[in-house]
C-alpha cells in the first residue's frame, strides 16, 4: 500500500523512479562480424550496438562495466548471445569503451537509457 501511494505522489510531482529500480545484471561478451544482424542491417563493429535475447531492435540500453565502473549506450539490433551466463554481446567499439576487448568478456548491468 505504501508502494502505491509513494508512486502515485512521485508521478503527480513529476519524478520518475531510479532508473537503478530496473537495471540487470550479468555476463557479456563482445563479437565483430561482418554479416547481416538479426534485424537486418550489416554488422558494423565500430557501431555502439548490442545482441540481447529479447529486448526490442532500437531499444536504447545503458550498459555498465562492474569492474571499473566505464559506461556506454547502445543499440539493440541483433539476437544472441547464445553462452550460457551472458546476457549481452557488444561490438568491438562498445567493448573497447567499457576496456575489456582483451578479456573477451565482464560483469555488467544494463537499464534503460
Amino acid at each position: 500500500m505504501k508502494k502505491t501511494v509513494l508512486a502515485g505522489m512521485m508521478l503527480a510531482t513529476g519524478l520518475c523512479l531510479p532508473s537503478f529500480a530496473y537495471a540487470q545484471c550479468g555476463g557479456a561478451s563482445w563479437y565483430a562480424l561482418t554479416s547481416k544482424t538479426a534485424s537486418g542491417e550489416r554488422m558494423d563493429a565500430s557501431k555502439m550496438t548490442a545482441a540481447h535475447r529479447s529486448l526490442p531492435f532500437g531499444t536504447k540500453i545503458k550498459v555498465t562495466n562492474r569492474s571499473n565502473g566505464k559506461e556506454v549506450v547502445v543499440r539493440i539490433n541483433d539476437r544472441g548471445p547464445f553462452i550460457k551466463g551472458r546476457m549481452l554481446d557488444l561490438s568491438k567499439a562498445a567493448a573497447g569503451k567499457l576496456g575489456f576487448i582483451g578479456k573477451g568478456h565482464t560483469k555488467i548491468c544494463i537499464e534503460k537509457a
